[in-house]
Formats: C-alpha cells, structure tokens, sequence
C-alpha cells in the first residue's frame, strides 16, 4: 500500500493490505477511563437491541431499556469527552496562530490552557452542587437512583479537568500546543 492515503491504488494492491502482517495491537494510547466508556457503550447497545427485540419481534417493550440506554449515552459522551481532553481533540480554531509571532502564540495557547482548566473547574464545582440537589431522585421506569448518572457524570468533569491539567502541563514543558503546530499531532497521543 502507497505511503500516501489519497494515492489512488488498484483492487490487488487493497487485498494484499488485508495480508500483511501488522502485529498485534497497539492499546498503549487508551486509558481506564476509555476502556470504562467502551464497557458502558456495549451496555447501551445491549439495551437498544434489547428494545428492538422486545418492541419488534416479541410485540411487548421492555419499557426500561429506553431510559437505560439513554443514560448509558449520557455517560459515554461524557467518558468520551475525557479522551478529547487528553488527545486535546475538542472542536478548536488554530488558523489564527499562523498569522502571529511565535511568543504571542505562546501566550494565547497558554491562555487557553489556563482557561479550559477553569473551566472544567467551575463545571465541576456546579455540577457537584446540582449532584446534591437532585441526588435523591428516582429513574422513571426502573426503581434505581439517578444520582448514578450524575456521579459518572461528575466523575467525568474531574477526569477532565485533571487531563487538561495534564496536557496544559505538557505544552509549557515542550514550548508548543495543537494550536501552535497541528502538524506534531497526529492523533496517537501526545
């Protein structure tokens, strides 16, 4: 297979693709927080079938595999946004950054740092009030305490906030950010 992925290639080239050797996996990049977000994905799928199952094929719904699913969505985003955190994968606008000087990139790559860290922060601080508030709440359909989505939620924030911690830390120590130079990420980790 061509180096360059836009390189057209012919039909045999693609089917000696699927022979080659490439070893076994590499899983280094993933973290417990994304194998917890892949579990909770395999249990939102569980209950979507399960409803489909139930609704189309026995005539009769579970009705609580819906609110199940729904709230295993919620989290799954949530878990999901920690591994954005970390990759610093989040919906950014870096154009500005090539029409400045370096140290002001520098300067506004920090801010941004030190912005997203208040951010998470304050999310996490209301979040933790708004936990408290309804924290006595019950599901609709299924006698379970909702706090346990809010709590994974919440988790969710803190995990957030000490990943861009971490990758806030990362760009003072190598002197550059994914705004400063997209082109040193390539999506594997940093």
């Amino acid at each position: 297979m061509s180096a360059n992925p836009h390189t057209p290639i012919t039909g045999e080239e693609l089917a000696h693709a699927f022979e080659e050797d490439h070893g076994p996996p590499d899983l280094s990049p993933f973290s417990v927080e994304d194998w917890a977000a892949l579990a909770v994905f395999w249990g939102m799928a569980l209950c979507v079938f399960l409803q489909f199952f139930t609704r189309y094929v026995l005539n009769n719904s579970f009705a609580w595999t819906e609110e199940i699913a729904i709230n295993c969505l919620v989290v799954v985003v949530f878990l999901g946004s920690v591994l954005c955190v970390r990759f610093s994968r989040h919906i950014h606008v870096d154009v500005l950054y090539h029409y400045m000087s370096a140290r002001l990139a520098r300067v506004l790559a920090t801010f941004v740092d030190v912005v997203r860290i208040g951010f998470f922060a304050y999310a996490c601080k209301l979040l933790w009030r708004y936990v408290n508030i309804v924290s006595r709440e019950r599901m609709v359909t299924i006698d379970l305490p909702r706090s346990i989505v809010f709590y994974a939620v919440f988790a969710a924030f803190v995990l957030m906030l000490l990943r861009s911690l971490q990758v806030a830390w990362r760009n003072w120590r190598r002197g550059y950010s994914v705004l400063e130079r997209p082109e040193a990420f390539d999506g594997t980790g940093v």
